[in-house]
């Protein structure tokens, strides 16, 4: 510590080893509280590492971080620890501009963004509730100065070329009048070379300036012999202007290079000390959630009912789930307010959410008795504390040859499914409860197919929101989410077993995610919708975890009915890692980094 304070106000370049790695370690210990994968949280920190000179050996597990840093003079190894884990879409999204911001200012480019100033914005507007409305600021004013570039770059050459026609057509009437003084039609075409030249300069200059004057001049009545030569003067001249002048590379950004067009030139950076990073490292790990409890609790209501529809439940398995997952989330929230150990936390909050989903089933029964009949309701309402993020980044982290990170992320998974489906056993033999699945309503085909694509858009939506994602991002991951789950259900009922369709569907998601990157990365899309591929994938194909056959898997174990529930785990089973196995074939597809051992 008394190494980091003395080097507190210095540039973060010339810091010692101890406070170069405290940054390193900071950025991977705010991305895995986050919820993402340890794969993502190494190549996180090297990202930081790097412009540093600093070499990263990091172990990952699910709440710490054991990372030994050197830089050739020093060595120092540092251990960190989460008290718990959690999800948070909106902060993965923020490292990455701040990975990008932090990247540029030391001189070493940007990796997961092309536009810097969206990144370098956000980064000065840490303190903005909403960052996604300044990205989408920064990225309109970027937008407005390009448009002003480019009119002004048009007018200017405009006026050039005009002036330089002027200039050709001044020198062309020069000749004019020197051949018509005596000069024969032989030596018209040996014209004097003050003449000619002054002529040829003239065309050069309109040449690089526009077609418009190039093609007035060679349109000038002059003999023949005197124009191809003419000609073939302005193009050498032409060839030797554009060699001279100099353009920065492509895709190179102009700030980086002290000489435009010397690509071996140092690259300019600004000086960042250390306070500057740990202040905005402060300001990301404190933002308060985008969402309060109560519109959380909304967002777990309508992605819950919604989740009910696909698994073809009726309207009033609907009404009973978006009660008690409207609830029972909003009770999460509060409770999770208190730091309560999250294990007794899922346990109270879905009984509490089955207890209100029965309960408002009953109160409708009064009126009408149909909706007794609807026992299979309550599962619905349980879904939302499904860990979706630690099961497909567990899957993730095996798929990269991580299986430390993987295992201990697949235990936590089962231990909230545990808690979770045991508390809903409880509920159900209390009120005497007898499950037996949803019963799909008769509609037809392509009614039904829309239905779909609606429910399973609103439950995307209301999961992404769930992780604190802006909405900008739920409504992205929403669309993906619509596509990919409509197409898996589609395909289930024409008789793909359902396991090959969450395989697909999965894997239709990540190519969608990272085509909607790469058109961000080649401007087809505005830059301020460039989000990382995890927190599009994963709110998409949650909504595809098989939550029922886990809880049916859990019901007829606490009934002794053991081969009925070996079957459901399997099923569930089968269905679980087919997620994160399509999920890693279209990273495979598309990311070398995947594709290749390195």
């Amino acid at each position: 510590m008394e190494d980091i304070e003395r080097d507190w106000d210095k540039p973060i370049q010339d810091a010692g080893i101890a406070a170069k790695a405290s940054v390193i370690v900071r950025v991977g210990m705010l991305d895995l509280g986050a919820g993402t994968g340890s794969f993502r949280v190494r190549e996180m920190m090297h990202r930081i590492a790097y412009p540093l000179g600093v070499h990263v050996r990091a172990d990952v597990n699910l709440t710490d971080i054991e990372a030994a840093c050197t830089d050739g003079s020093g060595r120092i190894t540092e251990v960190v620890n989460l008290p718990t884990t959690g999800v948070n879409t909106e902060r993965i999204w923020l490292l990455e501009h701040f990975a990008d911001w932090f990247s540029v200012n030391l001189g070493t480019g940007s990796m997961y963004h092309r536009e810097t100033k969206v990144s370098d914005g956000l980064m000065q507007h840490l303190d903005m509730r909403d960052a996604s409305q300044v990205s989408a600021d920064m990225a309109k004013r970027l937008r407005e100065e390009r448009h002003q570039a480019r009119v002004a770059e048009r007018a200017a050459a405009s006026d050039a070329a005009v002036e330089d026609h002027e200039a050709a057509l001044a020198g062309i009437a020069a000749s004019d009048a020197a051949a018509a003084a005596g000069a024969d039609a032989r030596s018209a075409d040996d014209a004097p070379t003050e003449v000619g030249e002054t002529v040829i300069d003239a065309l050069v200059k309109a040449d690089g300036h526009g077609d418009d004057a190039r093609g007035s001049a060679e349109q000038l009545t002059m003999p023949r012999t005197s124009r191809t030569r003419l000609r073939a003067a302005a193009g050498e001249r032409t060839r030797a202007w554009r060699e001279r002048s100099q353009r920065p590379p492509k895709n190179g950004y102009a700030e980086h290079f002290d000489h435009v067009g010397d690509a071996g030139a140092a690259r300019k950076t600004h000086e960042i000390t250390v306070r500057d990073v740990h202040k905005r490292l402060d300001m990301i790990e404190r933002r308060k959630p985008l969402y309060s409890p109560a519109l959380s609790g909304l967002a777990s209501a309508c992605a819950c009912a919604s989740f009910v529809f696909l698994l073809g439940g009726a309207p009033y398995d609907m009404i009973g789930a978006f009660v008690g997952a409207g609830l029972g989330q909003w009770l999460r929230r509060r409770l999770f307010a208190h730091h309560l150990n999250q294990f007794f936390v899922t346990f109270v909050c879905v009984a509490v959410a089955a207890f209100a989903c029965v309960g408002t089933l009953r109160l409708i029964g009064l009126f009408n008795p149909v909706a007794l009949q609807h026992d299979t309701a309550y599962i619905g309402a349980m879904l939302f504390v499904i860990p979706g993020f630690p099961l497909i980044t567990g899957g993730l982290d095996m798929a990269k040859i991580d299986f430390p990170s993987g295992v201990q992320r697949v235990m936590y998974v089962m231990c909230i499914i545990l808690m979770a489906t045991l508390a809903g056993w409880m509920v159900a033999s209390l009120v005497q409860l007898n499950p037996q699945g949803f019963e799909s309503p008769h509609l037809d085909p392509w009614v039904n197919c829309c239905l779909r694509a609606l429910f399973a858009f609103i439950g995307v939506w209301g999961f992404s929101m769930m992780f604190n994602s802006p909405q900008r991002m739920c409504l992205v991951a929403a669309t993906i989410g619509a596509i990919t789950d409509t197409l898996r259900l589609e395909f289930v009922d024409y008789g793909l077993p359902p396991e090959a369709g969450a395989f697909l569907g999965a894997m239709l998601a990540g190519l969608l995610a990272s085509a909607w990157r790469s058109a961000v990365r080649h401007r087809l899309l505005p830059p301020h919708l460039g989000y990382p591929r995890i927190c599009l994938t994963v709110p998409s194909i949650v909504i595809m975890v098989p939550g029922m056959y886990m809880y049916q898997a859990m019901f007829h174990l606490g009934q002794f009915e053991t081969l009925l529930a070996l079957d459901w785990a399997f099923r569930a089973f089968m269905v679980i890692i087919c997620l994160p196995i399509g999920l890693a074939m279209a990273r495979v597809v598309t990311d070398k980094s995947w594709r290749y051992d390195v």
